[in-house]
C-alpha cells in the first residue's frame, strides 16, 4: 500500500493516471514499480529482479532506492506496512 508520495508527477501518474511531471521515456517502468509498491508489505517485496533494490546512506539514511533508468531512481521510506516518501530522483 502506499501511504504518501512526494513528487507531484509521480502522484499525478499513481493517483491520475497523467503523464505531465515526469519523463515520458520513464512512464511504463515508473508504473510498473508503483503499482509494486502499492502491493508491498515489506521492503523485500521490492527486491526483484532487475530493481537493484538498495539502502541509501548520508542524508537519506532510512530510505530505500529502486532503479528505473540510467541514472533515475525511485526512493521510498517502509513504515508500518506501507510505502512512504516516495520521491523520483537522479542521482548525479
Amino acid at each position: 500500500m502506499i501511504g504518501s508520495i512526494k513528487h507531484k508527477g509521480l502522484a499525478a501518474l499513481y493517483y491520475n493516471d497523467r503523464t505531465k511531471g515526469v519523463k515520458q521515456s520513464l512512464v511504463k517502468r515508473l508504473r510498473q514499480i508503483l503499482a509494486l509498491l502499492a502491493t508491498a508489505v515489506t521492503v523485500e517485496d521490492m527486491n526483484l529482479p532487475g530493481l537493484k533494490l538498495h539502502q541509501l546512506k548520508g542524508n537519506l539514511a532510512g530510505f530505500y532506492a529502486v532503479s528505473v533508468s540510467g541514472n533515475w531512481r525511485v526512493i521510498f521510506r517502509f513504515e508500518d506496512g506501507q510505502a512512504a516518501e516516495i520521491d523520483l530522483i537522479d542521482y548525479h
